[in-house]
């Protein structure tokens, strides 16, 4: 089957939101935030210093600009390249929460620490993805924005035909179940490939939109599987991640293992913080969204927020006012939960 994929961009005070549509669902999503400045995304070429080498471990671990902790594989060091020796490495993988950012060594860098080529900009990352398609914005981009972030958070997602796929990270590996639900037929041995036919390439778009790598563990439907017909489903649905995607084969148990590269920093990270709740930073461009939404003319908005939401988003007034007049008042409120933000028009 044929994949079409469109482009969004949502332009928000403080943020904009790029997402890649395939097929009518979301497969990417990308943030980009006025308050983040330079950062070592995948592409960025930066100038670190090797800090020390473990040669048990096989890697070297540097430190780049801004105290950018990497991690890289000890024989891909040039000769030379000691430890206290500069070199220059490309992000293949952004540092995430507890892990560090990985990179290829391009070569030996007798210039101090520094950043050599930054991450490319959101628009020529988006249009990455699918060159010659034009980047649509408006209400559809933010719906496409909004319909990606809420899907970036969700565990459950029903599959074509009836079935069921859950998909849930751990600090070891993504555990992906896949269930049969309405789909089983009389045939279970062919609707058990069928389901998981739809569920291999359900797992890939989920994994791309969630920006998840390493360790992939698929506990497939049903029994006596068809390893032949559903390698081939792993090869089409996983061709954009490669190169690196690695498969083993279906075990006795059913269970489906690869490992995919980690190109991306999980958007759950951008979104929640380690406690699982939302970011004051996050909650209030939520709430910044809404704010415009509701500020039709001649209304005034006023919004009740958690005290630390209100900080965020008096940062990010200004801006609004230039949107939408000032037409609006942010009200913070003691005890309120940091998600519990209200919005109302008068």
């Amino acid at each position: 089957m044929s994949q079409r994929r469109r482009l969004f961009l949502d332009t928000c005070v403080g943020e904009r939101r790029g997402v890649v549509w395939l097929d009518g669902q979301p497969e990417r999503l990308l943030i980009a935030r006025t308050s983040d400045g330079e950062t070592a995304g995948p592409g960025a070429v930066v100038v670190a210093r090797v800090v020390r080498i473990e040669k048990g471990l096989g890697s070297a671990f540097l430190e780049g600009p801004g105290g950018l902790a990497l991690m890289v594989a000890r024989a891909a060091l040039p000769d030379g390249a000691g430890q206290g020796r500069f070199v220059r490495v490309q992000i293949l993988a952004p540092a995430r929460r507890d892990k560090l950012a990985s990179g290829r060594v391009l070569q030996i860098d007798a210039a101090p620490t520094r950043w050599i080529t930054p991450t490319p900009d959101l628009v020529e990352r988006l249009q990455g993805f699918a060159p010659g398609v034009e980047i649509e914005g408006g209400r559809g981009a933010r719906e496409a924005a909004d319909h990606a972030a809420e899907e970036v958070l969700s565990k459950d997602f029903p599959l074509r035909g009836g079935g069921r796929l859950t998909l849930e990270p751990t600090r070891a590996l993504v555990a992906v179940d896949v269930d049969m639900g309405t789909s089983a037929g009389q045939d279970d041995r062919t609707s058990a490939t069928r389901t998981n036919q739809i569920a291999i390439t359900e797992t890939a778009r989920l994994l791309r939109l969630k920006g998840l790598g390493g360790l992939i563990v698929i506990d497939l439907a049903g029994k006596g599987h068809n390893g032949p017909v559903l390698m081939e489903s792993v090869k089409a649905a996983f061709a954009p991640d490669q190169p690196g995607v690695a498969v083993g084969p279906i075990s006795k148990f059913g269970v489906l293992e690869m490992t995919v590269p980690w190109r991306a920093s999980p958007a759950a990270e951008r979104l929640l913080g380690s406690d699982g709740r939302p970011e004051p930073e996050t909650a209030a461009l939520q709430m910044i969204r809404e704010i415009e939404r509701e500020a039709l003319p001649g209304r005034h908005v006023v919004a009740h927020c958690a005290p630390d939401v209100a900080i965020e988003a008096r940062r990010l007034a200004a801006d609004l006012v230039l949107r939408i007049g000032p037409r609006f008042t942010i009200q913070d409120e003691a005890g309120r939960d940091r998600s519990s933000w209200k919005v109302s028009a008068r």
